[in-house]
């Protein structure tokens, strides 16, 4: 196959061969393992020197999917806090691919950037944050604190009258950012990307693991004698989906002159519900604010957004210009200016239209069905004489562990771990091992807008039939008495949070 062009009549084929496969694939996701048995097949790794048409080449890549995609937007894939893609959102990305926009600035694109201005607007609604603030979608939560992180040292900069854009930090004293316990990865990767050394964070919590100390927190700020500092508060825990006191932490902040940075990749949602909202009170008083997109509200990847109060600190950090480029009115923001990449897919076309599709009470209502199927997981586990639930949950995340009655204290780690791979490789179920209060646990994350009971109810019953081949496996001169299956108990009403038992 020589020059594309001579691939030019098989391009509604090609769409075709695609939506015909697409349609299969996701007929079957319901009941599909979630990592399937055989996920040998690649593509070839050996670039061809002749190619073999797109038909031929799609068919290849289509039957290597098949047998090694992972299950990750269907019902039981509680791994990672990742959501599926709703019918809305699917159909609207297949169009942005198909369009093709540079949602840079309005020259490039005046359909993206309305588009993403109008999809911002809604997004802000949906958490209640104030209509007047700045926003910018990215490519997902770790741009999105990188986006509000970077606003933050720009306002460290100014206010000791450094342009660290223009400058740089070479001469500036340290940054102090504080933190607790529950800081996330990601949160740290845009601190090292951004030069503010990820090491340098102080993490206030009392147990080193959990939220942030309150009082430390006041004596840290008060020792710096007004000197800036960027708090990052978190608001959704991924091994429990626990909170910090936002309020609170927002409440010393404004004492002080200092930077409150929510991380809300996934917890940001509770705001959607009045069940969960007080989790999230106060949030309207932040400097920036981070969420993902595929995550709780069901877009495909990649999808995250960042909000900062004053959308000056955003187009600081991110403004660039040439003269090719062209300069849009300040009615019409340059997207491509407002976060880290210029080269912009149309990711708003699929939030638009997920948000158009189901509205603020579709939205309210897949939230708040998913935090019912976490308390009837709680309550499983909670009636299983061989699980041990290790948190409270709050919002969607149940963390527990697999701990036989007699079992070795000593050997209950690598029980789990052993359990946590034959879960992955089972199938049937997918979410992986954490360590949460120096404790190997699981942790599923009910996310997944297909989502129902009958999905759930599989990840106790898996794990106490796996969590048996695993005793025999690791201990195999250890027996107990067969445990009684017994039924489930209620789950709890959608308001009430589930306490450990033991």
């Amino acid at each position: 196959m020589p020059d594309p062009i001579s691939d030019h009549a098989n391009l509604a084929a090609a769409l075709d061969l695609a939506a015909s496969e697409a349609k299969a694939y996701l007929a079957g996701i319901d009941d599909a393992l979630v990592r399937p048995r055989t996920s040998n097949a690649t593509p070839d790794v050996d670039l061809p020197d002749e190619g073999i048409g797109s038909l031929a080449a799609l068919a290849e890549l289509i039957e290597s999917a098949d047998e090694g995609s992972t299950r990750s937007a269907g019902p039981r894939f509680f791994h990672f806090v990742m959501g599926g893609g709703t019918p809305a959102a699917l159909g609207a990305d297949w169009l942005a691919s198909t369009l093709d926009q540079n949602a840079y600035n309005w020259i490039s694109s005046p359909f993206a950037s309305r588009v993403e201005q109008v999809t911002v607007a809604w997004l802000q609604d949906l958490f209640g944050l104030p209509g007047d603030w700045g926003g910018v979608i990215t490519t997902g939560a770790t741009m999105a604190n990188f986006a509000g992180l970077a606003a933050a040292r720009r306002w460290w900069g100014l206010q000791q009258g450094v342009d660290v854009e223009a400058e740089g930090l070479s001469g500036l004293p340290p940054m102090t950012i504080v933190s607790g316990g529950y800081i996330h990865v990601s949160a740290l990767k845009a601190i090292a990307m951004l030069g503010l050394g990820r090491d340098r964070v102080k993490r206030l919590s009392r147990d080193g693991a959990g939220r942030i100390d309150l009082d430390a927190l006041a004596s840290v700020l008060q020792e710096r004698n007004q000197e800036p500092v960027v708090i990052i508060a978190n608001a959704g825990d991924v091994n429990t989906g626990d909170f910090d006191p936002l309020a609170d932490i927002l409440a010393i902040g404004r004492k002080h002159r200092a930077w409150v940075h929510v991380d809300g990749a996934f917890g940001l949602f509770a705001a959607v519900s009045p069940i969960t909202r007080h989790l999230v009170e106060g949030l309207e008083h932040a400097d920036s604010v981070a969420v993902d997109g595929h995550k709780w509200l069901n877009v495909p990847y990649d999808s995250g957004y960042a909000f900062v109060r004053d959308a000056a600190y955003l187009a600081g950090a991110f403004g660039a210009s040439a003269s090719y480029l062209g300069k849009d009115a300040a009615a019409r923001p340059a997207f491509g200016n407002l976060g880290p990449e210029m080269s912009r897919r149309a990711r708003s076309l699929a939030v638009w239209a997920t948000l158009r599709a189901y509205g603020r009470s579709g939205i309210r209502t897949m939230v708040e069905r998913h935090l019912r199927l976490a308390q009837r997981v709680a309550a499983q586990v909670d009636a299983a004489p061989d699980l041990e639930r290790l948190a409270e949950v709050p919002l969607n995340v149940v963390c527990f562990r697999f701990h036989p009655p007699g079992f070795p204290e000593d050997r209950l780690d690598d029980l789990n771990r052993r359990l946590g791979e034959m879960v992955l490789d089972d199938g049937r179920v997918y979410f992986g091992t954490t360590v949460y209060d120096g404790k190997v646990a699981v942790r599923p994350a009910i996310v997944n807008w297909r989502t129902r009971e009958e999905d759930v109810d599989l990840i106790v019953t898996v794990v106490r039939e796996l969590g048996a081949r695993a005793i025999v496996q690791a201990a195999p001169g250890w027996s107990q008495a067969k445990p009684a299956q017994g039924a489930a108990e209620e789950p709890a009403a959608p308001g009430e949070v589930v306490k450990p038992q033991r």
